[in-house]
């Protein structure tokens, strides 16, 4: 039993069963609020979007609990279900506007993935409708979009951007260091996501750490 419990393998199923259990039970340090250009979402996937012109401004895509060491985790954490006669009507009508499902119009069930994947792991901080509410609230705080148009960043079929030159008015406007994440298509490198980055519990802005995203040495287009 001794050299079962020092062997190698012992020791990996011990780090695996570890990974799962931090997994399952959510533990994060920072949250990811991450919002989508709906126009490259609709250019990258394999099929049409459900909407011919896909919106022209920036739109919730997630509030992801998070670690440094491993930005995807946690998710699928143990916790509540989504439950769809939580949402008033009037958060609903909000989350329309701010949250749609861009790519296949079902908004309900984008943001039931979104809760089971990802809320679950902050649910002793935020229950899903504070979730919700908090995404909403961040949302409204600065609208991307706005900021880059005011910057001269703007859709073109052809021009091209510095990552340096996408974050900083937005880092201006902010007072924070966003994450600038792009999508491949057709050797091109396009503007996908703009990640805020907020403490553990969701209410003060930090800069973000950038462990991954656009590449920096390529142009960026903003189509």
């Amino acid at each position: 039993m001794a050299m079962l419990k020092s062997s190698p393998a012992f020791l990996v199923l011990a780090f695996a069963f570890f990974l799962c259990f931090i997994m399952s039970t959510g533990s994060y340090v920072y949250f990811q609020f991450v919002q989508q250009w709906p126009p490259t979402n609709c250019r990258v996937r394999s099929k049409p979007c459900s909407k011919p012109r896909p919106l022209q401004n920036f739109t919730i895509h997630g509030l992801w609990p998070s670690n440094y060491s491993n930005p995807r985790a946690p998710s699928n954490c143990n916790g509540s279900r989504f439950n769809d006669g939580k949402l008033s009507p009037e958060l609903r009508a909000k989350l329309k506007i701010s949250w749609p499902d861009v790519e296949n119009g079902n908004d309900t069930k984008f943001w039931e993935g979104e809760w089971n994947k990802h809320g679950t792991c902050s649910e002793g901080m935020l229950n899903q409708i504070q979730y919700f509410e908090r995404s909403y609230a961040m949302w409204m705080s600065y609208n991307i979009t706005e900021i880059l148009k005011n910057a001269s960043i703007v859709p073109h079929p052809t021009k091209t951007w510095k990552y340096s030159d996408i974050v900083a008015p937005i880092q201006t406007a902010t007072g924070r260091t966003p994450l600038l994440r792009c999508k491949w298509n057709n050797n091109n490198q396009l503007l996908h996501e703009v990640v805020f980055c907020y403490e553990y519990k969701a209410k003060k802005q930090i800069d973000c750490n950038r462990t991954a995203g656009c590449w920096n040495n390529v142009d960026i287009k903003f189509q």
